[in-house]
C-alpha cells in the first residue's frame, strides 16, 4: 500500500515567491515598527523629563488634539489637498505640452527655456507677495504659487525624455516611413514615459510644498483655508498640540502623494521598464 505524503504550502511554493512574500511584509511591518518605537520613545522622554505640553507635546496630546479638532483640521486638509492636486494637475499638462514643444522645435526651446527656469531659481516666497497684490482671488494666486513650484521639473524630464530615444530606433522608424503618430506613441512616449513617471514623484511633493508656503506668505485666515493658516493661527495662540497635529496631517498627505505617484509608476513601468522590474539577487 502506498503512502501519501502531504507537505506544506509553503514548502509548494517556489522559493522565489516566497522570498517576495517575507520582503512585502516586511516593506510594511519594519517601517510600522520603526515609527512606532520613535512615538513610544517620544512619549516616553517627554513623561520623564516632565516636558510642558507649549514646549513639546507628547503623540498621545496630538492624536487627542486631532480627535476633538478634527473637523476644523479635516476641513483645512481637503483645502489643501484640493490646492495641491489642482496645481500638479495643472503643472503636468503645461510641462508635457511645453515639453512636447522644446522636443520638436528647437527655436522655441531657445526662446522659452530661460523663463522656465527664471521661475525655477525665483523662491517663490519672494514672488508669492507680487502674486497675491496682481491676482485679486486668493485661492487663484495660491494656485499660481504651488504650480510655479511643481512645473519645472515635470517641463525638464519631459523634454529630455522625449529628446533621449535611441538614434538608431529614429532611423529605423524614418525608414519605414513611420508617421509623426506613429514615432510619437511607439517610440517618443515610451521613451519618455520613465522620466516622466520620476518627475511626478518630485513634483507632486514640490506642490504640497508650495501650497503650504504659499499660504504661510498670504496669512490667510478663516474656515476656508488650508493647514498652514491652522499652524499659523495655533502658534498666534500658543495652541502646540494643534500646532503639531496640523503639521503631522502635512506629514500624512505628503506621504500619501509620494506613494501614490511610487504606486503608479510602479502599474505604469512595472511589466517593461528597467527602473521598476524586480531582479532576483
Amino acid at each position: 500500500m502506498s503512502t501519501l505524503t502531504t507537505e506544506s504550502p509553503a514548502a509548494q511554493l517556489d522559493p522565489r515567491i516566497i522570498r517576495e512574500r517575507r520582503e512585502q511584509r516586511l516593506r510594511y511591518i519594519l517601517p510600522l515598527a520603526a515609527i512606532t518605537f520613535a512615538l513610544g520613545v517620544w512619549e516616553f522622554l517627554v513623561w520623564y523629563n516632565d516636558v510642558p505640553h507649549y514646549l513639546i507635546p507628547a503623540p498621545s496630546l496630538i492624536a487627542k488634539t486631532l480627535v476633538t479638532d478634527g473637523a476644523s483640521l479635516m476641513q483645512s486638509a481637503m483645502f489643501t489637498v484640493k490646492l495641491t492636486l489642482m496645481a500638479l494637475a495643472l503643472a503636468i499638462v503645461g510641462g508635457v505640452v511645453l515639453g512636447m514643444l522644446f522636443a520638436l522645435s528647437r527655436p522655441i526651446e531657445m526662446s522659452l527655456f530661460p523663463f522656465a527656469v527664471i521661475l525655477q531659481v525665483t523662491p517663490v516666497v519672494a514672488i508669492a507677495p507680487l502674486i497675491l497684490i496682481y491676482v485679486s482671488n486668493t485661492f487663484a494666486a495660491l494656485l499660481i504659487c504651488a504650480w510655479i513650484v511643481a512645473f519645472f521639473p515635470i517641463l525638464s524630464n519631459t523634454a529630455i525624455g522625449l529628446r533621449s530615444a535611441d538614434h538608431n530606433l529614429r532611423d529605423m522608424f524614418r525608414l519605414y516611413q513611420a508617421t509623426p503618430w506613429q514615432r510619437l506613441r511607439y517610440l517618443l512616449i515610451p521613451t519618455a514615459l520613465p522620466y516622466f513617471m520620476a518627475a511626478l514623484k518630485i513634483a507632486g511633493g514640490l506642490a504640497l510644498i508650495g501650497a503650504v508656503v504659499a499660504e504661510f506668505v498670504a496669512g490667510t485666515a478663516g474656515q476656508n483655508t488650508g493647514l498652514a493658516s491652522r499652524i499659523l493661527e495655533s502658534s498666534f495662540r500658543n495652541e502646540i498640540p494643534r500646532m503639531f497635529a496640523a503639521l503631522f496631517l502635512v506629514s500624512v498627505l505628503g506621504v500619501s502623494i509620494f506613494l501614490s505617484t511610487a504606486w503608479l509608476s510602479r502599474a505604469v513601468l512595472g511589466h517593461w521598464h528597467e527602473s521598476e522590474i524586480k531582479r532576483e539577487g
